[in-house]
């Protein structure tokens, strides 16, 4: 039985469009997996796997959350700055890496979690990532293994400036980029989660690096240590997630949306670094 809501002047077949151009059908979806205008979007994005960043960033700023059929989002024009939490998995950051290159975005941050894989780390300390081993696979739909996944050097510079502006102690590495959530209890990959020298590990770097990088979307990253995985008692529970959340979340925001206003100073001043896309 069809769904279509149709009039007497319609046919099922006037739904489909034989020929969608790229950039619309990536606008259409985001409309439908944001539940909002893609017009609404501001110049500038973070982006989050933790619907919690975004009802936060609403009620501080005092604007409103919209939900669609994946993403939740929130604007603030004030701030010139939109904030889209795209849940967990390099699956999903592909997609919203696809979808929102189509957006006239000038720069995004991921405010991302990560498991701390050195013993000095402690939780609520930042880590940002130069480079992530792509451990996910995901990544390989947009370049040859041997390709490296590079954070872009203009966001992570703007990173880094505001955190040594704020005198805010961080950690500079690299991630390893799973798509195994349970891996904490599998020895082997521990074993050469050891072996890689990785100073984090988390779900989703990898792919976006590599899809921004593909689509020339200008994408860095901070990331909090949530957990200590490789130590006893490290790992992450429910009761510690929520005692990350309700002590370090609100600097994490903060610190992202004062990234993205050095970002916009820093395009002003024609800096090297943020990607070009072709005319």
């Amino acid at each position: 039985m069809s769904h279509f809501p149709k009039d007497k002047n319609e046919k099922e077949e006037d739904f489909w469009d034989e020929d969608v151009p790229q950039e619309k059908f990536a606008r259409d979806t985001l409309e439908r997996y944001s539940g909002c205008d893609v017009d609404e979007f501001c110049d500038h994005l973070l982006l989050t796997n933790f619907p919690r960043y975004v009802e936060h960033f609403a009620k501080v700023k005092k604007v409103k959350v919209v939900e669609g059929l994946m993403f939740k989002v929130a604007h603030c024009p004030k701030e010139n700055v939109s904030i889209l939490d795209f849940k967990i998995g390099s699956p999903a950051a592909a997609l919203t890496v696809d979808l929102c290159s189509f957006l006239p975005v000038k720069s995004a941050l991921l405010l991302g979690m990560c498991g701390g894989l050195r013993r000095r780390y402690k939780v609520g300390e930042y880590l940002v990532p130069v480079a992530s081993i792509r451990g996910e696979k995901t990544s390989e739909f947009y370049f040859p293994p041997e390709v490296p996944a590079l954070a872009n050097f203009f966001m992570q510079k703007a990173v880094t400036d505001v955190l040594e502006d704020q005198g805010v102690p961080y950690h500079i590495g690299i991630t390893y980029t799973s798509n195994i959530r349970f891996w904490e209890f599998n020895e082997v990959f521990k074993e050469d989660l050891k072996a890689s020298k990785a100073q984090g590990l988390e779900l989703e770097c990898a792919t976006l690096f590599s899809a921004s990088y593909k689509r020339k979307f200008t994408l860095g990253a901070l990331l909090l240590i949530s957990d200590l995985p490789l130590n006893r008692g490290g790992v992450k529970t429910k009761r510690s997630s929520e005692y990350v959340y309700e002590n370090f979340m609100p600097d994490h925001i903060e610190k992202g949306i004062a990234i993205l206003k050095r970002s916009d100073e820093m395009l002003k001043r024609r800096v090297k670094g943020p990607y070009k896309k072709d005319k």
